[in-house]
């Protein structure tokens, strides 16, 4: 086999390789012959066709199948020699081949840069540390109560408010004629709740129970097709008002919320709400983190792993703003396509830099995921999809880019644990109005594309199918 390097600049290279025609055909020969083992044919008996015969009728197959298999063998030598570490897998085509000729392809790949850790232990974090709220649980346990009340008839005769439950009839019409759904009777509708058409519920404040009034509103336009932004006209009589009557904050609330007792839903309550706390912190403390290996860690960047990346996250906005424009930061309405361009590349170059750095530590430190916690990931997922979990289980296990989107935030957790051991972490008692307002500051600041979202790592190189002739990308 023969190995010219044809590019090395900066991170890239490519080579031509060059497979003799005597290694293909005896690769074709010994595939040939293991097949005639167990071959099958009329007129001969079992393992005992003619290699001839097979090589006439099966050739062509056989010798496509011989291409791959010496195409990942022979690239997977040539890296092996030269120990190099691409960056993902090769791009290979297929420049020359005939039957009896030699094989002459070419590889194209970049290296994985070389990256130089620093001492962890140089860096400094605060975390913040902020205790559940108590008006916070009572707030959660009154919208308990709120969602579990009863109603009641209005005692005395009253206009309708925000709030008030009116009990009405109603026949709804578009140009004229009834359509599905839109008619009921003694239907509750809580005023305010916005569970009607846009328009609806407001014409029916400070009205009385017994009045008959015509609503008239515009189907919005994400509606369903058949009426999105049609105009329509509702009949309708008011038989009766009610309201809500609030659940007791007591035992028996808490019972229905799944609780023994009172006492042990609000532990439950303080618990979620500091697991909350504790996750908007760890996020907090992270972004920290990534923020001082991003300055501390300089090296050369692979350029088509950027543009990649780039190209994502350019896709990213432009869907965001041709779908829902009012979710672009208002200063990144007012800039060119250049200038935002050159922001989203910063932030690419960012993503990518942190991204093949926390890989580098985790395979310099021997950090693994294990099958357990794989299996417990896709468990969690799975639960996602009742009814479905072991459809879910196997889809994974048998997609290799699925399974990737669940190791690698896993790696990328077990990775930024390890820093942070090493790391000069110290604990600040904090309101949760610190935290929330620490993190809507940071989330404009990293703007709609995820600044401080490492980029995944492309896979380590594998063996690949090559065709006959063509590419194999």
């Amino acid at each position: 086999m023969q190995v010219t390097e044809t590019v090395n600049e900066g991170l890239k290279r490519a080579y031509t390789i060059v497979v003799p025609a005597g290694d293909i055909e005896e690769k074709l020969s010994a595939r040939l012959s293991e097949i005639a083992k167990t071959a099958q044919m009329p007129g001969f008996r079992p393992g005992k066709v003619p290699v001839t015969l097979l090589r006439k009728t099966y050739g062509d197959a056989v010798m496509g199948e011989v291409l791959e298999q010496t195409v990942s063998e022979s690239t997977e030598t040539a890296i092996s020699d030269k120990e190099l570490r691409p960056l993902g897998q090769p791009k290979i085509e297929i420049k020359k081949f005939e039957t009896g000729s030699d094989l002459e392809y070419d590889i194209e790949f970049e290296l994985f840069p070389e990256i130089e850790l620093t001492d962890f232990s140089s860096i400094k974090l605060e975390r913040l540390k902020v205790p559940a709220d108590e008006e916070q649980v009572d707030a959660m346990l009154k919208q308990m109560a709120d969602g579990q009340k009863d109603t009641k008839p209005v005692a005395e005769k009253r206009k309708i408010k925000s709030g008030d439950i009116a009990v009405i009839d109603f026949v709804g019409k578009v140009d004229g004629e009834e359509f599905p759904g839109g008619k009921a009777d003694a239907y509750p509708l809580e005023i305010g709740s916005s569970m009607f058409i846009p328009g609806f519920e407001e014409q029916l404040i400070d009205r009385e129970a017994g009045d008959k009034l015509d609503v008239d509103v515009t189907f919005p336009e994400n509606y369903a097709e058949e009426l999105a932004g049609k105009d329509a006209a509702f009949s309708v009589e008011i038989k009766e008002l009610r309201e809500g009557v609030p659940a007791e904050i007591d035992d028996e609330l808490a019972k229905k919320m799944g609780a023994e007792n009172l006492e042990e839903l609000k532990k439950s309550l303080r618990q979620t709400q500091e697991n909350d706390l504790d996750s908007f912190s760890r996020m907090r403390l992270k972004r920290e983190l990534l923020d001082a290996l991003d300055a501390q860690h300089k090296f050369e960047l692979p350029g088509g792993l950027i543009d990649q990346e780039f190209g994502a996250i350019w896709e990213q906005f432009e869907h965001q703003r041709e779908n829902h424009p009012d979710q672009i930061d208002e200063d990144d309405k007012e800039k060119s396509d250049d200038e935002l361009k050159a922001q989203y590349r910063e932030i690419a170059e960012r993503r990518v830099r942190l991204g093949l750095l926390l890989a580098e530590i985790g395979r310099a430190n021997e950090i693994q995921v294990s099958p357990e916690e794989v299996n417990r990931a896709i468990m969690q997922e799975a639960q996602r999809y009742q009814g479905r979990e072991q459809e879910v289980f196997d889809y994974y296990k048998k997609t290799p880019e699925a399974m990737q989107t669940i190791q690698s935030p896993l790696l990328e957790e077990k990775v930024v644990d390890f820093i942070l051991e090493l790391a000069q972490v110290s604990d600040k008692q904090a309101t949760m109005e610190e935290l929330v307002a620490d993190e809507e500051a940071e989330a404009k600041k990293a703007k709609s594309a995820d600044a401080d979202k490492p980029a995944k790592k492309k896979r380590a190189p594998r063996k690949k199918k090559a065709p006959a002739k063509g590419k194999d990308e």
